[in-house]
């Protein structure tokens, strides 16, 4: 890894190392390093790298064209469009660059839903936890006060609620102001924090009951991620808007705002719009995951080797009184250890593994979702070392 000043603006905590090369679950370091990849580019790689379909569509389209603006029919749009709303059953798609654009374009829509309604000071639910993005709308979406930082006046009117408490929401439905329930079927910033059966179904309720969008994050939930193609879809809720990023391009950047109902008729020309959003390149390497997912029954495969990857790491990690809870949904896991997690990234990466740490104490797992079940108790082995020895390291030094 290169050691020169760098001319970039300080905004990450870089680990040191980089990477040049990958295919699968595999990653190789600029000095020939192999590492396996827990993390997927942080939900990004659901299909693992250089996955040859999407390499295929990539060298493919790039010979072919890459853009020209949505001044123009956009063939691979409409295409990618008609497979989302055919896997999930919404009606319409705007396509924006990530996730925090599918998200402001939600925002927008509850917005319109509001002038619609003539609510002139429209009040959005949202969760204490949550994560939406870094734009200054979804950043003041997002229930965190550390994602605030440095970035008031923030962007009114957000109402945070606690996380898997139907009766909070419950509390406030009086007030003829709230337009919308913005809520991650699971809140992964926040910890993967799952909440109870039932909890989303109960929120489609109060808003179908007050004429409330109810609009999913499914940015990091999505796209086979939790075991099926969206993670309120496969509990039996239909929300308003769905919103998905991350997996849908494998690494190409691409977010898509999906909506049904009232929500798929109130973006208008005018209202909205993304010059690079939808291109002929980005939804030509999405129609190719979510093709090679559907024929290689990705959802499936990622609920059953999630569940063997907790049951791997329950095994190796049951007796360690640090560990508190192992949970998650497909391949979506989170290891909450009682301890301050500083340096376990760094452990991982000794042991040639890559995850990272949210909340503070939770090791947050997002693999490739297309894994065999060797791949995973390989994962599991290297993640429950890593673990065992940053717990031994802590109560040595606690003991010292």
């Amino acid at each position: 890894m290169s050691t020169k000043p760098s001319s970039l603006i300080n905004a990450y905590a870089r680990l040191p190392v980089s990477f040049d090369r990958g295919e699968g679950l595999k990653l190789w370091d600029d000095e020939g390093s192999e590492y396996i990849d827990a993390l997927g580019g942080i939900a990004v790689c659901a299909l693992g790298h250089s996955h040859p379909s999407v390499t295929h569509a990539i060298n493919e389209q790039a010979k072919t064209l890459l853009h020209t603006s949505n001044l123009f029919s956009i063939t691979h749009q409409d295409n990618l469009a008609s497979k989302l709303c055919e896997l999930t059953g919404m009606e319409a798609v705007f396509f924006g660059n990530s996730g925090a654009e599918a998200n402001e374009a939600a925002i927008k829509i509850s917005r319109l839903h509001a002038e619609a309604k003539k609510i002139a000071a429209p009040v959005v639910i949202t969760f204490n936890g949550s994560f939406h993005g870094r734009t200054m709308a979804t950043l003041s979406a997002s229930g965190n006060d550390k994602v605030h930082s440095g970035c008031h006046p923030l962007v009114s009117e957000f109402l945070y609620l606690p996380y898997n408490n139907i009766e909070a929401i419950e509390q406030v439905a009086d007030n003829p102001n709230i337009v919308a329930v913005l809520v991650e079927p699971i809140q992964g910033e926040g910890g993967i924090v799952v909440p109870d059966p039932g909890y989303l179904t109960a929120i489609r309720k109060l808003c179908d009951q007050h004429d409330w969008l109810m609009m999913c994050d499914e940015i990091q939930t999505g796209v086979s991620r939790t075991g099926s193609w969206y993670a309120s879809i496969g509990q039996g809720v239909m929300p308003d808007v769905i919103t998905s990023a991350k997996a849908l391009g494998n690494g190409i950047p691409i977010g898509a705002c999906l909506t049904r109902g009232q929500a798929a008729g109130l973006i208008q020309p005018g209202h909205h719009g993304s010059t690079f959003g939808g291109n002929p390149f980005a939804c030509r390497v999405a129609l190719a995951v979510l093709d090679t997912m559907e024929t290689e029954n990705i959802p499936a495969n990622a609920h059953a080797t999630g569940e063997q990857l907790k049951s791997r790491l329950l095994e190796a990690l049951h007796n360690r009184g640090q560990v508190k809870e192992i949970r998650g949904q497909g391949m979506m896991i989170g290891v909450e250890l009682d301890t301050d997690c500083s340096g376990l990234v760094n452990t991982g990466l000794k042991n040639k593994v890559i995850f990272n740490v949210t909340a503070g104490n939770v090791v947050r797992l997002l693999p490739p979702c297309n894994l065999n079940e060797n791949q995973v108790d390989d994962i599991a082995r290297r993640v429950s070392d890593s673990i065992i020895e940053h717990c031994e390291t802590s109560t040595a030094a606690a003991h010292s």
